[in-house]
C-alpha cells in the first residue's frame, strides 16, 4: 500500500496519448530532456504505457488502440488543441536550444514575460503543447 502521506510524491501524473507512442517517448527525451523512467509494449511493438521523467516528476504516455486494435490517431490536424502540459526548467535556455536543434516545433520563441518568468512554447511531432517556465530570478546566478 502506498504512502498518502509522502508529501514528496507527485500527486498529478498527465497522461498523453500517442498514435506513434514509442516514437514520442524517444522525442521527449532527445528533445526535452527528460528521461525514459518506465515503458511497456504489446506485443505488436507499439507502446502501452510509458513513462518519461524530469528530476523527480513523471508524464506518462501511450498509445491507445481502438477496439479493433489498431492505433487511434494523433492530435495532428484537430482544430483545438485540447490541453498542454507546462513545465518549470531549471536552465530554460539551454533547454530551448536543445528543443530547437532537435527538431521541436517552436511556437513561441524564448522571451522574458512582464509576470516575471522567461518561457517559450515548443509543439511535439503529433500536436501536444509543451510550455517551458524558468523564474526570471533563476537566472541571477549565471
Amino acid at each position: 500500500m502506498s504512502d498518502s502521506t509522502n508529501p514528496e510524491r507527485q500527486r498529478i501524473v498527465p497522461y498523453l496519448y500517442y498514435a506513434d507512442g514509442a516514437a514520442a517517448l524517444e522525442f521527449l527525451c532527445r528533445a526535452f530532456g527528460f528521461k525514459e523512467v518506465f515503458a511497456v509494449k504489446r506485443p505488436d511493438g507499439t507502446l502501452m504505457h510509458g513513462e518519461v521523467g524530469y528530476q523527480s516528476n513523471v508524464v506518462a504516455l501511450g498509445t491507445p488502440v481502438d477496439e479493433s486494435g489498431s492505433p487511434k490517431k494523433s492530435l495532428r490536424g484537430l482544430p483545438d488543441r485540447p490541453s498542454s502540459v507546462m513545465c518549470s526548467i531549471d536552465d530554460i535556455d539551454a533547454h530551448f536550444a536543445r528543443a530547437r536543434d532537435a527538431g521541436a516545433q517552436i511556437e513561441q520563441a524564448l522571451e522574458d514575460q512582464p509576470y516575471g518568468a522567461r518561457t517559450y512554447t515548443a509543439v511535439d511531432p503529433e500536436g501536444h503543447v509543451w510550455h517551458f517556465t524558468m523564474p526570471l530570478d533563476d537566472e541571477a546566478g549565471k
